[in-house]
Order: structure tokens, then C-alpha cells, then sequence
């Protein structure tokens, strides 16, 4: 009998964000009754020093917690966890309206640029550049059609997105597109990651903002520069114009 032989390859599990872990460390906290409705939590510096992190992880672990309506805060007093019955009802967190409004605002830049590198790449791309465009579309799409909206699923659809562009402006032959892509994509790490991969979340069903990217490998396969430039800008103005419908909705958590 014929032994099967080891698979030598094993998935590797993308590590969680280390303001993502401190978050889920504050709510398993909460939910086991170790951190009782009332109660104030530690001091940024505080929760920095006992996790060994930067005070910047915390903070941006404490917005999330504020966004889920986990805890609140009082001014000049600190935060503290909420009543179970307040995470219940809705609630509008102007702290998401902030980070929202940051993202639209990126979403803006990106536009011209990302619009500018199409159209280039849609004249330079070699068939080399077109395969590692198309396996990125194809990953966003498989995310698309399991119709899945948790976030680990999003998150693999963002990030493919992401690749997209960034094969796109690799295509282009200008490094400086890819350089502020890079730079931009940088931005969103630091502080409206966990904003965008929900905005991604919520996007209904996914299959009308994968059009969009189609249109724009379709436009630069043909070499199309002009419908190459318009598709992206589409996606784009597209997609701001999603997230300030939204922006009312969105960000009211339970």
C-alpha cells in the first residue's frame, strides 16, 4: 500500500493586526465580567506598558471598541465600559464619521492617479503585467461570489484590491505611481484599515463594484487607454460616493 506523502505545504495564517488583538483582548475582558459596565479602563500609557506596545496601537484598539458602542468615553475623565442594554440600540459614532470622511478623502486622491497609471499601463503592459493584474481580480472575485461578509473574508477581498491597483500602477512603467499608491495604501494601514475592510463589508453583494474592476482589466487587456483612464475613475468617484450615502448608516453600531 502506497503511503501518501506529507503535505509539505501548510496554509499560512495571516497574524491579526496588533491593534485588531488588543481590541479582542479588551472584549473577551468585557464579556467574561472581567471588566464590569461602568468600569474605566486603564490609562492609554497604562494599557500600552502592560501590552508592550505603542501608545498609537491602544488608541486606535480604543476607537474600535468605541465604534462597536463597547465602551465610552467621558471628556477629561476617561473611558469606560457601556451598559450592556447601550450596545444595543443604534448609535452614531462620530469617531467612525471622522475616519470616514479621512477615507473618502483618500479615495479622492486616488482617483486621479490610479486613473493616470491605467491609462499608461493600458499602452505599456506586457502580457506578464496582464496575468498578475487578472489572478488579483480573480482573487476579489472568488471572495465576491461565497457572498460571505465577515471580516477575514473582506479582508482578503481589500487586500486583493489593493494588488490590483498596485499591479496596475507596476504596469504603467512609472515607479512614482506605484511609490504614492504605496505611500497611500501606508496611510490607511496606520489608522482606517480596520474603516475600509468594513466598508467592504458592507458593500451589497459585491458583484456591481466588481464590475467596475473588470471594466478597467478589460479596458487595459484591449489597451484602451481612454476607457482604461474612465473605468478607474469611475471605480473611484464610485466608490466615495458609496461610503458618503452609506456614512449614515455605516456607522451606527449596535
Amino acid at each position: 500500500m502506497q503511503k501518501s506523502e506529507p503535505n509539505r505545504y501548510e496554509k499560512i495564517v495571516r497574524p491579526r493586526r496588533l491593534p485588531d488583538e488588543i481590541a479582542a483582548k479588551l472584549t473577551g475582558q468585557i464579556s467574561d465580567g472581567i471588566l464590569q459596565p461602568g468600569d474605566k479602563l486603564p490609562t492609554e500609557q497604562e494599557l500600552a506598558f502592560n501590552y508592550g506596545v505603542a501608545r498609537t496601537v491602544v488608541r486606535e484598539a480604543v476607537s474600535q471598541l468605541k465604534s462597536d458602542g463597547m465602551i465610552q468615553s467621558k471628556q477629561g475623565v476617561g473611558a469606560f465600559v457601556s451598559d450592556p442594554g447601550a450596545r444595543s440600540v443604534f448609535r452614531i459614532s462620530a469617531d467612525c464619521f471622522a475616519k470616514r470622511k479621512e477615507l473618502i478623502q483618500i479615495l479622492q486622491l486616488r482617483t486621479s492617479n490610479e486613473a493616470g497609471a491605467a491609462a499608461l499601463a493600458a499602452e505599456a503592459r506586457s502580457e506578464q503585467d496582464l496575468t498578475l493584474i487578472y489572478q488579483q481580480l480573480q482573487l476579489m472575485e472568488q471572495a465576491a461570489i461565497t457572498g460571505q461578509t465577515d471580516f477575514e473574508t473582506a479582508e482578503h477581498r481589500y487586500d486583493a484590491e489593493r494588488r490590483f491597483y498596485r499591479a496596475i500602477a507596476k504596469a504603467s512603467g512609472n515607479s512614482y505611481f506605484y511609490d504614492f499608491l504605496t505611500m497611500l495604501d501606508g496611510r490607511i494601514d496606520a489608522n482606517l484599515r480596520t474603516v475600509a475592510i468594513k466598508n467592504v463589508m458592507i458593500a451589497e453583494g459585491g458583484q456591481g463594484v466588481m464590475g467596475e474592476h473588470k471594466k478597467v482589466y478589460e479596458a487595459i487587456r484591449a489597451q484602451d487607454r481612454t476607457a482604461a483612464e474612465g473605468a478607474v475613475r469611475q471605480h473611484f468617484e464610485n466608490a466615495a460616493g458609496r461610503l458618503m450615502e452609506r456614512a449614515d448608516i455605516a456607522d451606527i453600531t449596535r
